[in-house]
């Protein structure tokens, strides 16, 4: 009889172990339901080990975090095109080549303009727009702006295939705000990258000596390619194009620049109406930075300043046999110390004020002259054409 309640004890044993290994975990972390998401569960190792955590996931099971990356992604990406380009290269013996390149753009309206940056079509013979879908259009130059390395193409493309970027305003950004770089680098395209911004009003030379101020700085990585493209906040916003890295690798080493929309906002009209930015001109052609101030080194020749009676240096020739010699008397040229009562420190100071100005109003120069202070009220006139390097 002991035998016997042995056996059965055991295989009642036996039974309860079969069924507890094919249910399975009762906490649910491996199923074999079907017609769901194959063998996996909704909650994870996180959950189980701190059920608290779960409530931080949505139904998707994505982090508040995460669902912003993925709805910034979702809403902009159709914007984001490749821009690939062809330009006169060098030339050998008698056959000229091509060299090719490319770069990322942001859809501005329905009409196929597209954002970019100068430097990405710069000398193009040829350039070519691919969309979202992988459609490709041929595209013309409508306008550039080499100083601020902004550049509009567009593009002949059904509306239905364009999906316009909301410009955004880059005047109320913080450094810490999160921010989502979206373009197309080592030709992989509408790559998104996220990271912070790490700095403000950084100072970007980009041709000779011109610097554009109020650049964004980035952590997010930029890499060849990813000019261009746009630079978004948690919104979905543009707030800058993408534009330069620091690096010594020429890949991305965690310092990325971007353009500001602010800027973005000034140019855009005009080169869209113009084919380049009017600039307001004073009619200085060059200065020489001094502790004091700026001395005027050279005035246009019937420019605003000269007919508003400033001074530069006093040149004299004179002839000794065959020769001409040439004596600059510089002690004869004005000293500028400020512009509208704001002190001036230096070139890109000077220049600067003056971008921000409009053709046809006046600016004050206070200026040191023979010793004395003087204040002489300048129109400003309109700029040329800037002539490509």
């Amino acid at each position: 009889m002991k035998q016997f309640a042995s056996c059965l004890f055991a295989a009642v044993l036996a039974s309860a172990c079969t069924a507890w290994w094919f249910q399975g975990p009762v906490n649910g972390v491996v199923t074999a339901e079907t017609g769901g998401r194959g063998n996996f569960s909704a909650r994870g190792p996180v959950e189980d080990l701190t059920p608290s955590t779960s409530r931080l996931y949505d139904a998707e099971g994505m982090t508040p975090e995460e669902a912003i990356n993925v709805a910034v992604y979702d809403a902009v990406n159709r914007g984001v095109v490749n821009i690939t380009s062809k330009a006169k290269g060098e030339r050998i013996l008698l056959m000229e080549t091509q060299s090719e390149g490319s770069g990322s753009g942001a859809v501005l309206d329905q009409a196929g303009h597209i954002l970019t940056n100068n430097h990405v079509v710069q000398d193009a013979t040829e350039m070519e727009v691919t969309l979202f879908n992988g459609e490709s259009y041929e595209a013309k130059l409508i306008g550039a702006d080499p100083l601020n390395d902004l550049a509009v193409i567009r593009i002949d493309a059904p509306q239905d295939e364009l999906f316009p970027v909301t410009l955004g305003d880059s005047r109320d950004l913080k450094v810490g705000m999160r921010v989502f770089a979206l373009g197309n680098p080592f030709g992989l395209e509408r790559t998104l990258t996220t990271g912070i911004i790490s700095s403000l009003n950084r100072s970007l030379t980009i041709r000779g000596n011109w610097t554009i101020k109020n650049i964004i700085q980035i952590d997010a990585a930029i890499n060849p390619g990813s000019s261009g493209g746009p630079l978004l906040d948690s919104h979905g916003r543009l707030i800058g194009i993408n534009t330069a890295i620091a690096t010594t690798t020429g890949q991305s080493a965690g310092v990325g620049f971007a353009i500001p929309s602010s800027l973005v906002h000034r140019v855009i009209p005009q080169l869209m109406k113009h084919g380049r930015v009017i600039r307001p001109e004073i009619g200085i052609t060059r200065v020489y930075q001094t502790e004091n101030g700026l001395l005027i080194a050279q005035l246009r020749p019937s420019g605003p300043a000269e007919k508003a009676g400033l001074h530069g240096p006093k040149i004299t020739k004179s002839r000794r046999g065959p020769f001409v010699v040439e004596r600059v008397d510089r002690s004869a040229a004005d000293l500028i110390i400020a512009v509208d009562e704001l002190k001036i420190d230096s070139a890109d100071d000077f220049l600067s004020y003056i971008d921000e100005k409009k053709p046809g109003e006046d600016v004050v120069l206070t200026i040191v002259r023979d010793g004395k202070k003087v204040r002489v009220s300048v129109p400003l006139a309109s700029s040329d054409a800037i002539p490509e390097k």
